[in-house]
């Protein structure tokens, strides 16, 4: 378990000082306001998405649900954060420092919003066989 904190706190500390960079001379305030709506947008989508991975899951303890959830909803909007927010905090702070016209900025929203819907896809199947392995491991202890 301590391998796992350390591996989460190592990526939110690697999310926040890329996203602080991407976002130049922005001031502390917004950045700090851009990173906590950031995160809060990641963790509701990530929640969304465990919450679809989880149908056809048979929990057989609730405790292990509500633990399993914590920890992969808590990784993985790391991991969905350190994808996404750095590169939108760049194109935030170029438009502010008028640094990209309209035709570039609908290109990066488009390649950002497919890249989005793919990692979406494919996150959804890893949640699901990751709660399964995890699932599997608990029941072979418990035996």
């Amino acid at each position: 378990m301590a391998i796992i904190i350390g591996i989460i706190a190592v990526i939110y500390f690697v999310l926040i000082a890329w996203t602080w960079q991407s976002l130049g001379i922005i001031e502390k305030r917004k950045k700090v306001i851009f990173l906590l709506i950031g995160l809060a947008v990641m963790y509701i989508i990530t929640l969304i998405i465990f919450n679809i991975s989880k149908r056809e899951i048979n929990y057989q303890n609730h405790e292990v649900q509500v633990l399993v959830k914590r920890i992969l909803v808590i990784l993985f909007t790391g991991l969905n954060a350190i994808i996404f927010i750095p590169y939108i905090a760049k194109i935030w702070n170029r438009l502010k420092e008028n640094n990209i016209n309209q035709k570039e900025l609908n290109k990066k929203i488009i390649i950002c919003a497919v890249i989005f819907i793919i990692c979406i896809l494919f996150e959804c199947g890893y949640l699901k066989d990751t709660q399964q392995g995890i699932i599997n491991i608990y029941q072979s202890m418990i035996k």
